[in-house]
């Protein structure tokens, strides 16, 4: 018996509420192929609540079939403050995502070893278009700050930074945060024949690449924390006007 998927509850929804699958990826500002993909394949994780929030479903039902299907007796074919315009659904999207915030911290007071951990209270905000764009799942995304100049002039020192914990997989020449022996570190990663592993700066005069075989990333505790999909960089150095 084939289980039913996200896709298979979402096909279904569009067709309780009479909602065209082109309508739907017209409002929700994809390409129709995409919601035939979802259909076939599932929703992508990134993409369940903002799909949940349009036909006021419960993401959790929506993804997994689990719990109440509607929140707060609402069902398919009505939205949070909704408004229908010729048969097409809009609704007023949340369009910002608080994500929690790390740093490296001494593992005690006083303590000279560090780790990467949460700081209760602190968040960032981010669009969630950002991260539904990259079909990135908000519980994966984390924030952090650039710490030292080894990234600039790519990512200043102070920069706040923006990871996706869903995404460590190496691909070669993109920026990843790594715990490094509880080190916060942020560097372009390559991978190397052997199982090593390259570890490049962007300011690579002041910072020589780093190589690490299979044995060092063990024994030195080398982590990859996720991929650097966001950062932001305030220019320091503002121009003279004349009067």
């Amino acid at each position: 018996m084939k289980k039913i998927s996200s896709g298979d509850r979402f096909r279904a929804l569009l067709k309780e509420a009479n909602i065209r699958s082109a309508d739907f990826a017209k409002l929700y500002g994809v390409k129709s192929q995409h919601v035939n993909n979802w259909f076939n394949r599932g929703i992508p994780p990134g993409r369940i609540h903002g799909i949940a929030g349009l036909l006021t479903v419960s993401p959790q039902w929506l993804a997994n079939g689990e719990g109440p299907q509607t929140p707060l007796g609402l069902g398919p074919g009505t939205t949070y403050n909704a408004a229908e315009n010729q048969g097409v659904y809009s609704v007023p999207e949340a369009t910002d995502i608080e994500l929690p915030y790390y740093k490296e911290a001494p593992i005690a007071p006083g303590a000279i070893k560090t780790h990467v951990i949460e700081i209760p209270g602190q968040t960032t905000r981010l669009p969630r278009s950002h991260l539904e764009s990259l079909e990135i799942n908000p519980s994966d995304a984390i924030c952090t700050t650039m710490v030292g100049d080894s990234m600039a002039e790519r990512i200043e020192d102070g920069s706040t930074l923006a990871i996706d914990r869903g995404l460590t997989q190496i691909v070669d020449g993109q920026i990843y945060a790594l715990e490094h022996d509880g080190m916060l570190r942020i560097k372009y990663l390559h991978r190397i024949p052997g199982n090593r592993l390259r570890l490049r700066s962007h300011n690579s005069v002041a910072y020589p690449d780093e190589v690490f075989s299979a044995e060092q990333i063990e024994a030195q505790n080398i982590r990859v924390i996720g991929w650097v999909f966001w950062w932001s960089t305030l220019n320091k150095q503002r121009p003279p006007v004349c009067d």
